[in-house]
């Protein structure tokens, strides 16, 4: 999954290198919005697809919800810092760390509102942030418990991560991953959305 992110990336910037001339990139570019809403399907679907997922959501109430209100403040807060840091705008800032790991739909969303640098910075952290909960949910699980690891992952604990929940925790946190994950996912769109309506 990684590789073939990395690779499409590079694809894409070969692409843009050779010029807007190529009929697939115009296709691409004109396309950009339906392919947006795609990937909102997709989620959809992936929710859809978890059996037993509301049953087990009822059983929990609110206190479900502490994990991704906790990953939904400190991405916004840890973007504004970083905002602060780079020197970004803030809008900036806060919507490409409010996209909580979810590269593909941050990378095109931020790129279409504030050009193709921010889009990248969006795609291009995004993808370290799942890149490295994957590969630290292990020592996370051992050091500090399940909610560490469902929270490094953010958007990212009810799909690309979830097998890693699934070694590493327990069943009662792999459910809370993956609700975690479809509230997180849920977000990201209002988040990028507020940002910049509010702060840009």
């Amino acid at each position: 999954m990684v590789f073939l992110a990395f690779g499409a990336l590079a694809l894409g910037v070969l692409c843009g290198r050779l010029g807007s001339g190529l009929a697939a990139v115009d296709v691409l570019l004109s396309s950009s919005d339906l392919i947006l809403n795609l990937l909102m399907v997709s989620v959809g679907v992936g929710i859809g697809m978890q059996r037993g997922i509301v049953r087990k959501i009822c059983q929990y109430h609110l206190k479900a919800l502490v994990i991704p209100l906790g990953v939904t403040v400190g991405s916004i807060l840890g973007g504004a810092a970083c905002s602060l840091v780079t020197g970004y705008p803030l809008a900036e800032g806060v919507s490409i760390a409010g996209c909580m790991g979810w590269y593909s739909l941050g990378g095109v969303t931020i790129g279409a509102l504030s050009g193709g640098v921010y889009g990248g910075v969006a795609f291009l952290s995004n993808l370290m942030r799942e890149m490295l909960s994957f590969f630290c949910i292990p020592l996370l699980a051992r050091y500090l418990g399940p909610a560490a690891c469902i929270a490094a992952a953010g958007a990212t604990s009810e799909d690309t991560t979830l097998p890693m929940m699934m070694k590493y925790t327990n069943e009662e946190s792999v459910v809370l991953s993956v609700l975690n994950g479809a509230t997180c996912s849920a977000l990201v769109p209002v988040l990028i959305s507020l940002s910049y309506q509010l702060l840009g």
